[in-house]
């Protein structure tokens, strides 16, 4: 590996480590909460769009990436 392999690998690396991905699951009122606290602390990055579980629940999924820093 050469050096500008090295430093491409350690730049993505640490481009990675800045967010934190995560599926939260909840009602859509408890979502909402969560997704109103990560925007106004400036953390949230991206959100999907919601996903019902399925069956009898009526509970919600969404993916979240959030910076970590």
């Amino acid at each position: 590996m050469t050096t500008c392999e090295r430093e491409y690998a350690r730049a993505n690396n640490q481009r990675a480590a800045q967010y934190t991905e995560m599926w939260i699951v909840g009602s859509p009122e408890d979502l909402a909460v969560m997704l109103h606290a990560a925007a106004q602390t400036g953390r949230l990055v991206y959100v999907s769009a919601p996903h019902q579980m399925g069956g009898d629940d009526t509970r919600h999924r969404r993916y979240l990436r959030l910076r970590s820093s």
